[in-house]
């Protein structure tokens, strides 16, 4: 049988007509991504606000309260003051703060004679490492800053020497959500393909229509291009919603060209409706193709893609495994378009990878795909 146009065309406008009577595609294809962008962009933050700091002061002087007024003058802290240092402690471990800053008695003294070291103790609660990091970096930069300004006030050199000025590339407003945004768009993504697709065979086999369909002259390419036609199609006006929500709603800056992204969305789009079509596929049980699309897209996707946490920091042998990950590659290539535009060192190295893997999923489903019942 030979290749047909004419039925390429009617298979897929079967296809389409199917999604737009099944709630189930429309859902997952418009509304599901709106709703993730609004918990990835509102409800997950890897920024600290103001934190409780508890402050006691054994020193009774000047120099230990202009200290303390520089630190509940700071954005990033909520200072508690205390009486004693148990009741501070006591009240750290209530959670009801989450450092503790003490001046010791000498504190003014040991400046007077240009101590080196901070005559300050900090209390954090590592339960919570990122936190505890975060309130040292808070209290420490005060420090600094106070010290450099005591300095100045007296017509003196700052102890350090230096002033950092720092200035953050790509991400000036260091705000956590213009870099999780575009990682979470990778996630939706692979949802709304994996899933979607993973559903389109099933159906067929469960409704009793695949028997029909293959007793006709539809050949295996025609067959799986109708199924994979329409759903990249919707793939794509998902991705324009989830841009649009991000830059016009969530204020995320897009740096990038939106061709590029069509690309790169394009090789993406390969390889999770290639997995879902082939979960789809072997199954043909739509529960169990959509269980087994979430736990071999979803999951991956959300752990093992650098979305939330870093690659380098993972064994050795898991960061072998992230490199079979497909959405490894489109996170990294999103986030460098959102953030920093084309940087193509970057971005051709994970258009390659995105490209091979679209090839090997599309291909092994064109493997295991066959014009017959058993």
């Amino acid at each position: 049988m030979e290749f047909s146009w004419r039925r390429l065309r009617a298979l897929c406008l079967k296809e389409s007509y199917q999604i737009v009577r099944d709630p189930s595609s429309v859902l997952i294809a418009f509304i599901l991504p709106v709703l993730l962008l609004f918990i990835f962009g509102f409800g997950v933050s890897l920024d600290a606000s103001r934190m409780r700091i508890g402050f006691v002061a054994d020193d009774a002087g000047v120099e230990a309260q202009a200290f303390a007024d520089a630190l509940s003058g700071s954005p990033f802290v909520q200072l508690v003051r205390g009486h004693s240092r148990v009741e501070m402690i006591r009240l750290l471990r209530a959670g009801g703060v989450r450092g503790v800053v003490v001046v010791e008695a000498d504190f003014s003294r040991r400046l007077a004679a240009g101590a080196t070291i901070a005559p300050v103790e900090l209390m954090t609660d590592g339960a919570e490492p990122n936190t505890a990091n975060f309130v040292a970096t808070y209290v420490q930069g005060v420090w600094q800053v106070w010290l450099a300004e005591r300095a100045r006030g007296r017509g003196q050199v700052a102890q350090a020497g230096i002033d950092v000025m720092p200035r953050y590339w790509f991400n000036p407003s260091t705000v956590s959500r213009n870099y999780l945004v575009p990682g979470s768009i990778a996630v939706i993504m692979t949802i709304i393909g994996a899933l979607l697709t993973s559903l389109v065979v099933a159906r067929e086999w469960e409704r009793g229509t695949m028997e029909a369909l293959l007793s006709t002259p539809v050949t295996k390419a025609e067959l799986l291009l109708s199924k994979v036609l329409p759903y990249y199609l919707l793939g794509i006006v998902s991705m324009l919603i989830c841009v649009a929500v991000s830059v016009w709603v969530l204020r995320v800056p897009f740096n990038g060209s939106l061709l590029v992204l069509f690309v790169v969305t394009s090789l993406f789009l390969g390889s999770a409706l290639g997995l879902g079509l082939l979960l789809s596929t072997l199954t043909r049980n739509q529960f169990n193709a959509a269980q087994a699309a979430l736990n071999a897209a979803f999951l991956p996707a959300t752990l093992l893609s650098g979305f939330v946490f870093e690659i380098s920091s993972m064994p050795p042998a898991v960061q072998a495994v992230t490199y079979w990950i497909p959405a490894r590659y489109f996170v990294s290539a999103l986030q460098t378009l959102f953030q920093a535009g084309q940087v193509w060192p970057v971005l051709w190295r994970q258009m390659a990878f995105l490209l091979v893997s679209a090839l090997f999923w599309l291909g092994l489903t064109a493997l295991k795909t066959a014009r017959r019942l058993d």
